[in-house]
C-alpha cells in the first residue's frame, strides 16, 4: 500500500491529476478493465498519512549523525511531511550499563546469603537543579553461584531529563580463600606432605569449608602426582539443587634438603634399586 501511494505521488508531482488518469488507465490507454477518477485533494491525503499526527507516524529510520528520525519530523524545515511544523522528536537513549565487582567468599557461597550494596546517583531537575541520592540495593545470592553471574538492577543509574537512566550491574567474583581454589563445583585443596608419611602412610586431616576435618587415609605411597577425592565436600551446583561438587586433595611433598650418611644407608638398604 505504502509504495502504491508513492508511485500515485510521483506521478502527480509530475504531470497532475491527468497524469494520474492516463496511469490508472494503463500502457496505450487501455487500462485494465477498470477506470480510475481522481477525488479529492491529494496534499491533503498525504499530509493526513505522512503528517506529525498520520498513520506512519511512529516509523522510524536512522539520519545524519545516527539520530533517531520519525515521519512526521521537519527534517527538510518545512514544518515536517504534512507542513504542521512543531519540534523534533527523538527517541531517548539509555546510558550504558554500569558494572561493579562484588567479591563473595566461598563460606557465603556455599550457603547464599544477602548482601546489601550502597549506590550513589546523581539526580538532576528539568530546571537544571542536581542533587545526589544514596539507594541500598538488596542482592540475594543464591548457593553454589559461579563467579560471572550478574545482578542486574534496571533504570537505578543517573537520573538526568530526557535520558533513560543506566541499568546498575553487580557481577559476583569469588573472594580468594586461604586454603581452596574453586573449579566450576569442585573445590582444590593442596596438602602438605613429609617424604616419609609419602613413603611409609600416613592418616590426613583434611579442612572443609563447612569447619570440621575429614580424616583421609591413602592407600600405599603417595607420589608427587596423585590426587584424592571427597565426594560431596565441593560447592554446590546451581543447576541441580542439592547436589554437591568434589573436594579434590593436592599433595606437596616435602623433600628433605639434606641426609646423613647413615640415613643414606638405611634408604639404600631399604628401597629397591629400580
Amino acid at each position: 500500500m505504502y509504495f502504491l501511494i508513492q508511485r500515485k505521488k510521483e506521478v502527480y508531482d509530475k504531470y497532475g491529476e491527468e497524469g494520474l488518469k492516463a496511469d490508472a488507465a494503463g500502457p496505450g490507454g487501455q487500462g485494465a478493465g477498470y477506470h480510475y477518477t481522481f477525488r479529492g485533494d491529494p496534499m491533503q491525503m498525504f499530509s493526513q498519512m505522512f503528517g506529525n499526527n498520520g498513520m506512519f507516524t511512529e516509523f522510524a529510520f536512522s539520519g545524519p549523525g545516527g539520530a533517531d528520525i520519525l515521519f512526521g519530523d521537519d527534517i527538510f524545515g518545512l514544518g515536517g511531511f504534512g507542513g504542521g511544523g512543531g519540534p523534533r522528536r527523538q527517541m531517548q537513549r539509555q546510558d550504558a550499563t554500569v558494572s561493579h565487582d562484588l567479591l563473595v567468599s566461598l563460606e557465603d557461597l556455599l550457603a547464599g546469603c544477602t548482601k546489601k550494596m550502597k549506590i550513589t546517583r546523581k539526580i538532576v531537575n528539568p530546571d537544571g537543579t542536581s542533587r545526589t541520592e544514596d539507594k541500598v540495593l538488596t542482592i540475594n545470592i543464591k548457593p553454589g553461584w559461579k563467579s560471572g553471574t550478574k545482578v542486574t538492577f534496571p533504570k537505578e543509574g543517573d537520573q538526568m531529563p530526557g535520558r533513560v537512566p543506566a541499568d546498575i550491574a553487580f557481577v559476583i567474583k569469588d573472594k580468594p580463600h586461604p586454603k581452596f581454589r574453586r573449579e566450576g563445583s569442585d573445590l582444590r585443596y593442596t596438602h602438605k606432605l613429609s617424604l616419609r608419611d609419602a613413603l611409609c602412610g600416613s592418616v590426613i586431616n583434611v579442612p572443609t569449608l563447612e569447619g570440621p576435618t575429614l580424616p583421609l587415609k591413602p592407600h600405599g605411597v603417595i607420589k608427587p602426582t596423585e590426587v584424592q577425592r571427597i565426594s560431596g565436600k565441593g560447592m554446590p551446583n546451581p543447576k541441580q539443587s542439592g547436589k554437591r561438587g568434589d573436594l579434590i586433595v593436592d599433595f606437596n611433598i616435602r623433600f628433605p634438603d639434606s641426609l646423613s650418611p647413615a640415613a643414606k644407608e638405611l634408604i639404600q638398604n631399604a628401597l629397591p634399586p629400580n
